[in-house]
């Protein structure tokens, strides 16, 4: 019986050798598994967050469809016109201008804030608009209606671009493609 005691030890370290790296084999598997699952969800919160932000560009997207609905209605009846618009001592003809100068801007704004045009696109857009005096009098007309706008949001951001635009191009430079500030983005 001598004889078998050794081997019996070596058996149960053997054994207790083999329990051990069986059980490191299952903590370390465990740690990779959390590792897989916390990529998993990682992946998962950050898909959620683009659709969330997809959501919002779509629920913008739809307010402003209805926004523009509402104008066509009023460029296309005067009465409605005289409702939707704030601005006084305008012909029918005038008012109709405004509205659809207004539509033009939003417009552009819109493009911007759902992805369709970066800053610089943006502004090379407005440059132009600015250039229509048709806008730069409906951009004058509505000056008081900016001033209500909260001066972080993006169409405060935007207004005061368009400000300087308007300013420069008044001036009447040659090279209009130049006017307003240069394209280093709304929160510069």
């Amino acid at each position: 019986m001598a004889t078998q005691t050794p081997v019996v030890r070596r058996s149960r370290i053997g054994s207790a050798v083999a329990s051990g790296r069986d059980l490191m084999r299952a903590f370390f598997a465990r740690g990779s598994r959390r590792r897989r699952q916390e990529d998993v969800l990682l992946e998962l919160l950050g898909q959620l967050r683009l659709m969330t932000e997809e959501i919002h560009r779509a629920n913008l997207i739809q307010q402003y469809r209805l926004t523009l609905e509402q104008m066509d209605r009023a460029i296309d009846d005067p009465s409605l016109a005289d409702a939707a618009s704030t601005l006084t001592g305008l012909s029918e003809v005038k008012r109709r201008q405004m509205i659809f100068a207004n539509r033009e801007y939003g417009i552009l704004l819109m493009a911007h804030q759902v992805g369709i045009c970066d800053w610089e696109e943006l502004l090379g857009h407005l440059r132009v608009l600015c250039r229509n005096q048709l806008f730069a009098e409906y951009w004058d007309r509505t000056d008081e209606h900016r001033r209500s706008l909260p001066p972080d949001s993006l169409e405060a951001r935007v207004g005061a671009v368009v400000d300087v635009m308007i300013e420069e191009l008044a001036d009447g430079p040659e090279e209009w493609w130049i006017v307003g500030p240069s394209a280093a983005g709304p929160d510069s």
